[in-house]
């Protein structure tokens, strides 16, 4: 190995220790503020370790309560999303060239809209329509723009499907549900699980928008920012632990599984 290619290795090498470490440094410090018996969520200075933040989350009823109303707004966002995003992707790569660069444009557009727009245009629409603020306004506010994800990967998808499956399909006399049911929804499953479990965090972790159509409603982003305010304490810290935990250990799992189908295949 000469000079040239030892430099290149190790700007790699530490290119990659860099990128990593900006990645999960936060999330470890943020993990060892949880065992801090300090009131505030910081490492410096260390107070002595102590586990009463699990209990303090425990007991923070607002925290469950905002957790909770995130978690009805991001199954009601994935139940409205996947249906529309999947059909704009399925016109979308039916369209001819011109046609189809037209309607791309205007499709992504909420994604290039600020959060801020949408929720208070969002809002002010249905204000008039005499719908107040909650849970209803914050999944349509929030699905506005969460669609364009699930659009776009189901699209991604479709980009490598082979068509003559389909009309193979239709020449057997299948109707054109079942040729989407038997054909097309199969091969577009890895993308439909994929963009539900990014409907669910763009959801959960959306405060611009939700913040002007939540009503009296109180989702966890706003539940928090509203502490950082009042006073924030590492009960915080310990439920974005256990998040993180369960997230850890979901990912681990289907790991596991996906080989071993792998290998009973």
């Amino acid at each position: 190995m000469n000079a040239a290619d030892r430099i290149r290795k190790a700007f790699f090498g530490f290119y990659f220790a860099a990128f990593f470490l900006y990645l999960f440094a936060p999330l470890a410090i943020m993990g060892a503020a949880t065992f801090n018996a300090s009131r505030f969520p910081t490492v410096t200075p260390w107070q002595g370790t102590t586990l009463q933040w699990f209990s303090a989350l425990w007991a923070d009823t607002g925290m469950w309560q905002s957790l909770w109303t995130s978690a009805v707004v991001a199954f009601f966002v994935v139940l409205v999303v996947l249906p529309i995003g999947t059909a704009a992707a399925l016109l979308l790569t039916s369209l001819h060239a011109r046609a189809r660069s037209f309607m791309y444009a205007v499709m992504v557009s909420p994604l290039l809209t600020p959060g801020v727009v949408i929720g208070i245009s969002t809002l002010v629409l249905w204000r008039q329509l005499g719908v107040g603020g909650g849970v209803f306004l914050i999944v349509l506010a929030q699905s506005s723009f969460i669609i364009c994800y699930v659009m776009l990967m189901v699209a991604a998808r479709l980009q490598r499907f082979d068509r003559t499956q389909e009309e193979a399909a239709v020449g057997l006399g299948a109707s054109k549900f079942m040729v989407f049911r038997r054909v097309i929804l199969p091969f577009l499953k890895p993308a439909l699980l994929a963009a539900g479990f990014l409907a669910v965090l763009q959801s959960i972790e959306n405060y611009n928008t939700t913040l002007f159509v939540r009503g009296f409603d109180t989702p966890l982003t706003v539940y928090i920012a509203t502490k950082v305010r009042t006073g924030l304490t590492p009960a915080v810290n310990a439920l974005a632990l256990i998040m993180i935990a369960v997230t850890i250990i979901g990912a681990i799992t289907y790991e596991v599984v996906r080989r071993r189908n792998q290998r009973a295949g």
